[in-house]
């Protein structure tokens, strides 16, 4: 039997991040083999990825890929801010955003699917997901994801790693980057007015016939008011009436 150097263990824990005494472990029963060893730790990893699926992950980030005129946004979820700042983290994330636009893929299963290697880890999503959950030691799940295919130019903006927007214009580049920018911190929920969800207009209405009422006006005036109130909103969630000062 081989016997086991400090070098070998402080290699593999650099290839893995795995505790020292799993490492020295690993290699003991892997006889000096460092393939070897690597894959036992992987599978023990895998068995902590287990024990971490029931976690809630309530931080994660927006990351985004454009390859000519196909792009995509995707959010991936963890568990804490810190491991939302992880640079293997960061980077899976990027990666999964371009296989969307590579792949097309139906849904979220169908991610987990697809074809990756990251670190050690692969030849899937799922399986570089898992992996990834048990080095870093924290659950993680891609929860949704949005492809953009029509034919146009594309742009895209990300508000620190919480708010992504993406554009679809003809024009300039800066401009459409810009307004992305605008989208990101102003919020409209429409292109313009007339595309408002009805319901939001509803409840919207709802509000501003109550404060009316409250307001003792003439029927006349309250009109009036409610009118008023109802153009403001809709100029305020509408990105064709939005100041955007470009």
């Amino acid at each position: 039997m081989a016997a086991i150097t400090a070098s070998m263990v402080a290699e593999l824990r650099a290839k893995t991040d795995a505790p020292m005494m799993e490492c020295k472990k690993a290699l003991t029963e892997a006889e000096g083999n460092m393939d070897k060893a690597e894959e036992i730790l992987r599978v023990k990893l895998g068995n902590k990825a287990g024990k971490a699926a029931s976690r809630v992950t309530a931080e994660g980030v927006i990351s985004s890929f454009i390859d000519g005129t196909t792009g995509a946004l995707v959010e991936i979820n963890c568990e804490t801010d810190f491991v939302s700042k992880n640079d293997l983290f960061l980077a899976f994330c990027n990666q999964v955003a371009e296989l969307v636009v590579k792949h097309n893929p139906a849904d979220v299963a169908a991610i987990a699917e697809l074809p990756l290697t990251l670190e050690s880890f692969g030849p899937t999503v799922e399986e570089v997901r898992k992996g990834l959950i048990g080095k870093i030691g924290e659950n993680m799940s891609i929860r949704r994801f949005k492809r953009y295919a029509d034919g146009g130019q594309l742009a895209a903006y990300l508000h620190g790693v919480r708010i992504g927007v993406m554009v679809e214009f003809d024009g300039e580049l800066t401009a459409a980057k810009d307004t992305a920018m605008h989208i990101a911190a102003m919020k409209p929920v429409s292109l313009s007015s007339a595309d408002v969800p009805a319901e939001l207009v509803a409840k919207e209405r709802s509000v501003a016939e109550a404060k009316a009422a409250e307001s003792g006006k003439p029927a006349e005036i309250a009109a009036k008011m409610i009118e008023g109130s109802i153009q403001k909103y809709l100029k305020e969630v509408s990105l064709l009436s939005l100041d955007l000062g470009l």
